[in-house]
């Protein structure tokens, strides 16, 4: 009931503020999606033909404990990299699902070790990501994420980011234009430092010298 509940306040939310759902045209088409939110029609967890293997029949015990969350979750098990579109920004990934599949939930790829996952039309904080070792169960996996899912009304509800992250802006240090001036200058700092430190020395030395003088001479 309180699931229900959630669903029909984001629901209203998201009809209210009209222009939060973000557009797939806003992102490149990537067969790996398009799968995904065909297989999602009939059933919580889409599996990729090259984990298919991998995967077996932990599929099932993905539902289960899909069945169990508190909201709507959509899982994809697939593969990511800095080699596909997303070029290793896997929740990046996560938002084009859930922005193609249009539907309020969390939105989950896997990869065997790494479980990454975006909230999307959903007043929840969704961890970014959790690892595991590849022999943990990805039911285990999952559940390592989902107990670490927050649902809270007073968080904004927003569409999945689908857009790549700004790149920090490159430091840049003027070079110092040489002159004849300044060389002069840093020239005679230098020099002056030089003499200052020289007499500072000598100073030492010839005191020194004047202590031991008189004991030199006692002992004569």
């Amino acid at each position: 009931m309180k699931r229900l509940a959630l669903i029909l306040l984001t629901g209203l939310a998201v009809f209210v503020g009209g222009g939060l759902t973000a557009s797939a045209a806003d992102f490149p088409t990537d067969p790996r999606v398009t799968a995904a939110v065909a297989a999602w029609k009939t059933k919580p967890v889409y599996v990729d033909p090259l984990y298919a293997e991998y995967v077996g029949t932990q599929d099932q015990q993905l539902a289960e404990r899909i069945a169990t969350a508190p909201a709507p979750v959509f899982v994809a098990v697939m593969p990511t990299g800095a080699w596909f579109q997303e070029k290793d920004d896997t929740e990046r990934l996560a938002g084009w699902l859930a922005v193609t599949n249009g539907k309020p939930g969390i939105y989950v790829v896997m990869d065997g070790t790494a479980t990454t996952g975006a909230a999307h039309l959903l007043g929840a904080r969704a961890p970014f990501d959790t690892f595991a070792s590849s022999k943990t169960a990805l039911a285990d996996q999952l559940s390592q994420y989902l107990d670490d899912l927050e649902l809270n009304d007073r968080v904004k509800v927003k569409p999945a980011r689908t857009a790549e992250l700004p790149t920090a802006p490159e430091r840049t240090y003027e070079r110092e234009r040489f002159t004849v001036g300044k060389a002069i200058g840093n020239g005679i700092g230098g020099m002056t430092i030089g003499l200052m430190g020289g007499a500072l020395l000598a100073g030492i030395v010839f005191g020194l010298a004047a202590l031991v003088a008189p004991r030199r001479g006692g002992q004569q």
